[in-house]
């Protein structure tokens, strides 16, 4: 009875803790610039799911943001980014801030698409490193676009915002979602579920713990 009581009470204390962080940050970057490209329909639905959550969510999409090939990323500018592009300046406010990344991506070629690690590695891995990241990859086949998600792994652990365990795959996207992100059938919001989950959590633990102790030195 004791040890119940225990673990009932440190469990509400957790989810006080969680409640009191606040609104959590995260930013929804979609990977493709291709015309006719189906991650804009996926990219609709994930800023829904996020938003459902409470996130306060931030959308970059290299098209709308006509976010150029980067040949100097913003932290080679030295400490006070002299001379560098306004629009790597203020964006990474943006990546600084947020508390969890969704990286939306197809595959290419058995890979990432070149237009998502153009704007990753546009940015300092100082800037991501101790949060959290979920992975949400697609396909036009049946394999959803797991081999551009292990790609993703290790550029999310070298960056320092590692992706959770679960990968939300997404096969034929062609026939999952219509022009405004609407699913079609059942596995997507389960999908994402189970994902933005694993992924919520995590974003909280971490920025109680960065808000706590800091970051190491």
């Amino acid at each position: 009875m004791y040890k119940q009581y225990i673990r009932n009470l440190t469990v509400q204390n957790e989810k006080a803790e969680m409640a009191s962080s606040g609104k959590l940050k995260v930013l929804l970057i979609l990977g493709s610039i291709r015309d006719g490209r189906q991650g804009l329909r996926v990219a609709k639905f994930m800023r829904r799911k996020l938003v459902e959550r409470n996130f306060d969510v931030k959308f970059f999409d290299p098209v709308e943001m006509n976010f150029p090939m980067v040949t100097k990323p913003v932290h080679f500018f030295g400490p006070e980014r002299t001379n560098a592009p306004k629009i790597l300046v203020e964006n990474e406010k943006f990546v600084k801030e947020a508390d969890a990344y969704v990286l939306v991506s197809a595959e290419y070629n058995h890979n990432v698409p070149p237009a998502l690690t153009n704007l990753l590695d546009a940015f300092p891995g100082s800037a991501y490193a101790y949060k959290p990241s979920g992975l949400v990859c697609y396909s036009m086949g049946p394999f959803g676009g797991m081999r551009a998600a292990m790609a993703l792994r290790a550029i999310t652990g070298e960056l320092g915002c590692l992706s959770v365990s679960n990968i939300f795959g997404i096969p034929t996207v062609q026939h999952a979602f219509d022009e405004e992100g609407n699913p079609k059938n059942d596995h997507m919001e389960s999908g994402a579920k189970k994902m933005l989950d694993q992924l919520e959590w995590m974003a909280h633990a971490m920025k109680n713990h960065r808000d706590k102790v800091g970051l190491p030195s």
